[in-house]
């Protein structure tokens, strides 16, 4: 990227507009939430892992998208906190391609994650007796490797175009990190054709699998409504409704801030917008998915007293 006839050695993260007296808070609150983020998901995958009851294909989306939370959340959120309490707000160039590259990489991998467990879902409910064979363990590596592939295809494509805009002498980023959107509103030449990629792209990798899975869901209402037994439409209701809780949480910001009315754009609210998909969405999954899910809770349980267990001796 460049300045004019110069290249571009570092921006400046503005960071959440707070007062100095509120910095100490913002920083423990977001330091309590990335440390949740990372001990909740990491004894989802060791629970997983160690749990041979917990050895199906439901179980190994869970732990792939309790991976992708622990390195989406440590792409932004380390670094921000380090400014608050640096008060620096310097991001090398470098540093900036980098954060955007895995931001991008593990934001679309959460999209494809989140339909991949709901057409799980999907099988198990409407077509039981079919979900071994669709489910096998091919079956269930694909549906991870495939958009692993697809996503660093997308952001090798966006940070191409990127390098090949100039920018003014504004170098200020109104965000807590280096947002694709944020970095093209600081370019001097028409970014027409980055917009255009970002609504094709992101056709592509949040509305089609947001599509899937609200298709699946449907098919899932369709097929519980139909069960006779009140408990038995409950149950199922119950453990469909932590999946799509997390799923209103995750889309409902991202299409907060990447796809508003251009008149309607707000640095504020997309800060806050932001926030809910790369913090708070993260941080809740540990408790979504596993205080309602009985199998989760024992093998969590069965874990925490082998490891109390093992330091005692």
């Amino acid at each position: 990227m460049h300045q004019g006839n110069q290249t571009i050695s570092k921006f400046f993260l503005l960071g959440l507009t707070v007062v100095s007296e509120q910095q100490q808070h913002i920083f423990t609150l977001f330091l309590y939430m990335y440390l949740v983020t990372i001990v909740g998901n990491l004894l989802i995958i060791l629970a997983i892992i160690n749990d041979a009851h917990l050895h199906s294909p439901m179980y190994f989306f869970l732990a792939s998208l309790s991976f992708t939370d622990i390195c989406f959340t440590t792409t932004t959120i380390p670094k921000m906190l380090a400014d608050i309490q640096s008060q620096s707000l310097i991001i090398s160039f470098a540093g900036c391609l980098t954060q955007m590259y895995f931001f991008m990489l593990l934001v679309d991998l959460d999209n494809f994650l989140l339909a991949a467990m709901a057409y799980d879902l999907n099988i198990a409910i409407c077509h039981p007796l079919h979900y071994a064979a669709l489910l096998s363990p091919k079956g269930c590596v694909l549906p991870v490797v495939t958009p692993w592939v697809v996503s660093n295809l997308v952001s090798v494509l966006h940070l191409s175009l990127l390098g090949l805009l100039n920018f003014c002498d504004q170098r200020e980023i109104p965000h807590f990190f280096c947002d694709l959107e944020t970095i093209l509103r600081l370019a001097c030449l028409d970014t027409q054709i980055n917009d255009l990629t970002i609504l094709v792209t992101g056709g592509s990798v949040i509305f089609i699998p947001f599509t899937f899975i609200f298709v699946s869901y449907s098919l899932i209402g369709c097929t519980v409504l139909r069960i006779p037994s009140a408990k038995g439409t409950w149950k199922t209701f119950s453990t469909c409704g932590s999946h799509f809780l997390a799923v209103a949480l995750f889309y409902g910001s991202i299409v907060g801030v990447y796809f508003p009315p251009s008149s309607a754009y707000s640095a504020e609210r997309d800060k806050v917008a932001a926030s809910m998909y790369t913090v708070v969405t993260p941080t809740m999954n540990p408790f979504i998915y596993s205080l309602r899910n009985k199998d989760m809770k024992g093998a969590l349980r069965r874990l925490l007293i082998r490891k109390i267990y093992f330091w005692r001796w």
